[in-house]
């Protein structure tokens, strides 16, 4: 296993230019495969749930130079205890929870890096903003000054082919770069945090500066609760 997990990273390194930062998904991943992981180069790692996250963080403190990123779905009450354990929020995903975490963040004095969770195609099975109600609340977003706004994240609907999977993706580039263009002084759009393990490489085509990669890294869920 050791072994296998590091030459998976070796190969998805050769593939992926060294621009794009490269996250190990490790929900439901034993500490001791994330350090086969850290052991062959990873140091970023994404977490969905806070009560898994912080279980892990104490496990792994003496590895003190990992990033952590949250990638699940935020919820108002999880706020403040995602704004201790991470580095970067992936997945804030509509104006209040973000004005929550902005109103958090000042008073636990930090600054946290976050993406905006935009849904290109309607779906219900996916949070964030569509596309005009995010252009709305930019105004109420660049309030968020606790918040470092560094980008878009997007997940696109199950089912669709390359070819529609790439036009999410090339679209939350335009809507990244569409926002930038407006000069919000507290919005940064330097950062796409899109593809997984199934459609990463369409991703990066399309200008994703962060992936997620979870199952072609660790192997599927269900193999890994047998370990």
């Amino acid at each position: 296993m050791t072994s296998l997990i590091s030459e998976r990273i070796v190969t998805i390194r050769a593939s992926v230019p060294s621009s794009v930062r490269l996250i190990a998904v490790s929900k439901q991943v034993p500490t001791e495969l994330m350090r086969e992981a850290y052991a062959a180069g990873i140091r970023d790692f994404a977490e969905s749930r806070i009560q898994e996250a912080a279980s892990k963080q104490t496990q792994l403190q003496d590895l003190p130079d990992i990033t952590w990123h949250f990638i699940g779905n935020l919820q108002s009450n999880k706020a403040k205890k995602a704004l201790e354990l991470f580095d970067w929020i992936h997945s804030v995903d509509n104006l209040h929870i973000a004005q929550r975490l902005d109103t958090l963040a000042q008073q636990l004095g930090v600054s946290p890096l976050v993406c905006l969770q935009v849904k290109i195609l309607p779906d219900p099975h996916k949070s964030g903003w569509m596309i005009p109600d995010l252009l709305a609340d930019l105004a109420a977003l660049n309030q968020c000054k606790n918040l470092q706004i560094q980008g878009l994240m997007t997940i696109p609907p199950r089912g669709l082919d390359e070819g529609k999977i790439f036009n999410v993706f090339n679209d939350t580039r335009n809507l990244a770069q569409e926002i930038a263009s407006q000069g919000w002084g507290n919005i940064k759009m330097q950062h796409l945090s899109m593809g997984m393990s199934g459609d990463y490489q369409l991703a990066i085509q399309a200008g994703a500066t962060m992936v997620r990669l979870g199952t072609i890294l660790f192997g599927h869920r269900f193999q890994l609760a047998k370990i």
